[in-house]
């Protein structure tokens, strides 16, 4: 026999392919071009990192320039003698042209009242210099160095007043120049600007003083992000959407001005260009999902659903539906070998299931044999003669009654006849159960009312019993099964329940006949299966369950812990096939 393997689409190892290899290979894409997601992401997290750094290195390069011109004029100030006369200051400016290129707006010498008492440089911003319009003059404390932004009375022109004042004499030396010149020296290193870039420089008034590069219209630079941080001593980078692109900002505070300096650029330009190509890169994703797509439907429709589907058939065997595994479910052919040998295997397991159900049956219908022979001798014989005892027990106390002697005999009487009545209805009561005689003379539902009422006196249970339909007689067996049932269900609730109510409902109609046992006690776990039945010590449901197969019934048993249980028995007239639900 060739018993070399056909390929087969069906087979497992193509399947394999289809379910595991195609995803494999959307991931690996997917992992590559994720690579590529992070990578634009680190180029754009560096963008702004240089940027970063590029402004505070721009930001420090224009402090260092301030503070240098703010020292130039404390040591004029210091070489200023405090009662010298203009003149003397005059011939003092004269002689430190070697600052001026620094203060391209010229030098001065004012009062206290901001009067200019000397100057050298552009004579039409000293002549017209109007201190009243700059109060922060002597707003700042005596010591302060101070840039204030001022237009050229003339020109209009911006340009930086930088005042230092004398804690002294209160003399003050001032130098104005032209912020654009300084601010463009110290950019010049470190900002190019290029398309879409831009860089520029605001004052604590807010007040632009420079700007490099072309702003998107309707921009406020003043309001622009950044420049409320920088102001507020703050160093940073963010990013924004500015005209279908996304833009690097990064800002830093100049000091000891107080001013704000912010660059702005498109960060993809600035990286690579290869980096642009990955926007289209997704695109080469859609085959492979789609085959991805593809092999996870065919791998669904023809191994996760059919093994999906034998799995709950299985589960049936369980509850002793056997011809629920015949079912043919597809799927490969790996598949349907393993259902034909489960099916070879349920036939198996039901031969010889049914070989010991008709053991159980034989001795169980033995148990119902020995309990009505010892019923019959209970009754024949004990019970007889504990009513002629009772009898006896009667007559002597007629005997005693009226006598004198014997009254000291009187109550011993009583308590034996008392005792004996009470152990003549336990007995009576314990044949009735060995042997339901209102089952035999007047039915299914007459005994199991009497079951009900019995159970509930001697137990201290209120125990409901109700009836629908017409009844019909059962052959015995089946009556007894039932009767065994509610009895063993019964017991169950006494035992276990620790419920104060309980109702037992039969039900008749066309069809079929319905046991039911209801309570409102403390509820259980029900086991998955009748195989945990006795390692889980449920002996009770397990007598249940042997019982409502032995006459092709279907037993359901509902339990919530802390809810109660319903146990159901229905026998169908038309399909008598044990299920479990």
């Amino acid at each position: 026999m060739n018993t070399r393997a056909r390929f087969s689409w069906r087979s497992l190892t193509p399947q394999l392919l289809a379910v595991f290899i195609l995803p494999l290979i959307a991931l690996v894409l997917a992992l590559a071009f994720g690579g590529l997601y992070l990578h634009q992401q680190a180029m754009r997290s560096m963008v702004a990192e240089r940027d970063e750094r590029s402004t505070r290195a721009a930001a420090s390069a224009l402090g260092e320039q301030l503070n240098r011109q703010g020292s130039q004029l404390q040591d004029l100030l210091r070489q200023a003698e405090p009662t010298a006369s203009p003149q003397a200051l005059v011939a003092l400016l004269r002689s430190s042209n070697s600052i001026l290129s620094d203060f391209d707006g010229g030098l001065a010498f004012l009062s206290p009242t901001g009067e200019v008492l000397a100057y050298s440089g552009e004579s039409s911003l000293w002549e017209y210099f109007d201190p009243g319009e700059y109060p922060q003059l002597f707003a700042s404390p005596s010591d302060t160095l101070t840039f204030l932004s001022i237009l050229h009375p003339q020109s209009k022109a911006p340009l930086v007043l930088a005042v230092t004042p004398s804690s002294a004499s209160g003399l003050r030396a001032a130098g104005a120049f032209s912020p654009a010149a300084l601010i463009q020296r110290s950019l010049g290193n470190v900002f190019t600007p290029g398309e879409g870039a831009t860089a520029f420089v605001v004052d604590g008034e807010r007040r632009l003083l420079y700007k490099q590069g072309d702003f998107f219209p309707n921009k406020d630079p003043v309001n622009h992000l950044g420049v409320s941080e920088a102001l507020q001593g703050e160093s940073g980078a963010s990013f924004l959407q500015a005209g279908g692109e996304e833009h690097a900002v990064a800002y830093s505070p100049i000091q000891p001005a107080g001013w704000a300096l912010v660059i702005e650029e498109p960060w993809e330009k600035v990286a690579s260009p290869m980096l642009r190509t990955t926007e289209y890169a997704p695109l080469a994703l859609i085959p492979a999902l789609l085959l991805s797509l593809l092999a996870l439907w065919y791998g669904t429709r023809w191994i996760v659903q059919p093994l999906q589907q034998l799995e709950a058939q299985a589960a049936e065997l369980g509850w002793g539906d056997f011809a629920a595994i015949e079912k043919p479910v597809g799927g490969i052919s790996e598949i349907r070998r393993l259902q034909s040998e489960l099916v070879h295997l349920a036939r198996k397991v039901k031969a010889a299931q049914e070989g010991l159900r008709g053991y159980i049956g034989a001795m169980t219908a033995g148990q119902e044999e020995e309990r009505r022979r010892l019923a019959r001798e209970l009754h024949d014989d004990t019970l007889q003669s504990l009513i002629a005892l009772n009898q006896r027990v009667q007559l002597a106390q007629i005997n005693v009654n009226g006598n004198a002697a014997a009254e000291d005999l009187a109550k011993p009487l009583a308590e034996i006849q008392t005792l004996t009545e009470k152990t003549i209805q336990d007995l009576r009561r314990f044949t009735r159960a060995l042997r339901p005689v209102y089952l035999e003379e007047l039915g299914l539902a007459a005994a199991l009312e009497m079951l009900a009422r019995e159970n509930g006196l001697s137990n201290g249970l209120t125990i409901d019993f109700e009836r629908a339909g017409t009844e019909q007689r059962l052959p015995a067996a089946v009556e007894l099964a039932l009767y065994r049932i509610a009895q063993e269900a019964l017991n169950n609730v006494i035992r276990h329940a620790r419920a104060n109510r309980a109702i037992l409902r039969i039900t008749f109609d066309p069809q079929s006949v319905i046991l039911e046992m209801s309570d409102e006690g403390q509820g259980f776990v029900v086991p998955k299966s009748p195989a945990e039945f006795a390692p889980g010590g449920h002996f009770g449901l397990l007598g249940l369950h042997e019982r409502a197969e032995s006459i092709g019934a279907r037993l359901e048993i509902q339990s919530v812990p802390g809810q109660g249980t319903r146990v159901m028995v229905k026998l169908g007239f038309a399909d008598n096939s044990p299920k479990w639900s």
